[in-house]
């Protein structure tokens, strides 16, 4: 596939588990984050995504249209009741 968006991202997020979730920091001090594959913002703000797809230590943030366009090929697990 050729895709812009894609930029070596199997390195961390092949076969990753993923939830769905309203945008949280990942650590105090952070007010934003961006989409893993299209760079879209994500924080608390109106304009900004307020919720996604991240991965389990809330770290790596992916917007709803790329979980939909890679999860097959990038094989990840959708697990929206997982713990936080």
């Amino acid at each position: 596939m050729n895709d812009w968006r894609l930029q070596g991202q199997e390195k961390f997020l092949m076969g990753a588990t993923l939830a769905f979730r309203k945008y949280e920091p990942y650590r105090s001090g952070w007010d934003h984050d961006h989409c893993e594959f299209c760079g879209i913002k994500f924080s608390k703000l109106a304009g900004d995504k307020n919720e996604g797809y991240v991965t389990h230590d809330m770290y790596r943030w992916i917007c709803k249209d790329c979980f939909e366009d890679f999860r097959n090929m990038f094989h990840w697990v959708n697990n929206s009741d997982m713990e936080t």
